[in-house]
């Protein structure tokens, strides 16, 4: 079994450039978080449902930040024997889909609590999950809405899959701004963090990855799970950059400025693709 410091490394790589606090964050986490994370999906294999898909509000479209690291985590848990199905809304679902191949792509309504509580359990009671993630989905505040990264109220346009990870005992939550689903593990500590949100996401999860982008925490979590099998994973960076402009054909834009550019929060391809080559080095070194 590889020694925890690699995968001290891992959060090293996942939590680098930085800016919006999510370093600041890192102090308040449990030990040993992103291991955590990936063992937990080796504890509980089987099904696991995948939420994602993040709505931009001025671009009227999902952003580029999500999708990919929500793909390349399902193709991961494939190799390793599982099954596994996309759960989004249908403002965000033309994005899954066109990478999500034939896995299947569940859409949860844009309804009332109680109407996305029974179609929760409809769901759960369905697919009976093993283990669900979520990656870069916005979560529920304090406050009864869901709002971006700048505090506007979007929640007429995002579906509430909050209840399906409420219900559910092993889940890995993913996030790199306070507001996504998860982020209600460190809601008392986000507040005091300069940049993150004063009305922080409640939702919980079993576990929580944080990252400077929410792609690269799906990315650390396969590297984790990678050296805890004893096989590499990743997707290739080139596929990482596939995806992201597979996505901004069918809308998908970049989510700090809403334009439609292969770019992911505010980052040109190459400085995105830090992250993967990084990880792939990492592995490689460690005889992967």
């Amino acid at each position: 079994m590889p020694e925890s410091s690699v995968f001290t490394k891992i959060e090293d790589i996942v939590l680098q450039d930085d800016i919006r606090g999510m370093k600041a964050l890192r102090e308040h986490m449990p030990e040993s978080w992103l291991e955590s994370s990936a063992q937990l999906l080796l504890d509980h294999p089987g099904k696991i449902l995948i939420a994602t898909g993040f709505y931009i509000l001025r671009a009227g479209e999902p952003e580029t930040d999500g999708p990919p690291g929500a793909i390349a985590i399902g193709n991961a848990l494939k190799s390793l024997g599982n099954t596994v199905a996309y759960v989004t809304d249908d403002l965000c679902s033309a994005a899954v889909r066109a990478i999500a191949g034939d896995d299947e792509v569940i859409e949860f309504p844009i309804t009332t609590h109680h109407e996305s509580s029974m179609f929760s359990h409809k769901l759960l009671a369905e697919h009976a999950p093993s283990a669900m993630v979520s990656i870069e989905r916005a979560g529920l505040l304090g406050d009864g809405t869901y709002r971006n990264w700048k505090g506007v109220d979007f929640s007429k346009f995002n579906a509430k899959i909050d209840h399906m990870f409420d219900e559910h005992p092993y889940t890995v939550g993913i996030g790199d701004g306070g507001n996504e689903i998860g982020m209600g593990n460190m809601r008392h500590v986000i507040p005091d963090i300069e940049n993150l949100p004063d009305d922080p996401c409640v939702t919980t999860t079993t576990e929580l990855i944080t990252a400077s982008v929410s792609n690269w925490g799906g990315y650390g979590l396969i590297a984790a799970l990678s050296l805890k099998t004893g096989k590499n994973l990743l997707p290739s960076v080139e596929q990482g950059y596939e995806w992201v402009k597979d996505i901004v054909a069918v809308g998908a834009v970049e989510g700090m400025s809403g334009e439609s550019k292969d770019w992911v929060d505010a980052r040109a391809p190459e400085d995105d693709a830090m992250c993967l080559r990084d990880l792939h080095t990492l592995l490689i070194a460690e005889g992967l």
